[in-house]
């Protein structure tokens, strides 16, 4: 999964995933435990991020496997 931050932000902590450090872009890969999803399964991830003062926008683009994800 990848996906831009609009702003500072930067990611400090992250789970069920693994992300190298990229700056704004993120782009988050399978954690060697979870690695193949099986049709109709999901996985979650959560992370935490740290930002400048300022405003701290939403990521509104997101793409998985280089498709494009519904955002909702």
């Amino acid at each position: 999964m990848a996906f831009g931050f609009p702003g500072s932000q930067q990611i400090t902590n992250i789970w069920n995933a693994v992300q190298p450090p990229s700056g704004k872009q993120v782009t988050a890969g399978n954690a060697p435990y979870n690695a193949g999803i099986p049709a109709g399964g999901t996985v979650n991830l959560g992370f935490s991020a740290t930002s400048a003062a300022g405003t701290n926008g939403v990521p509104a683009a997101f793409t998985l496997n280089g498709k494009a994800c519904k955002v909702s």
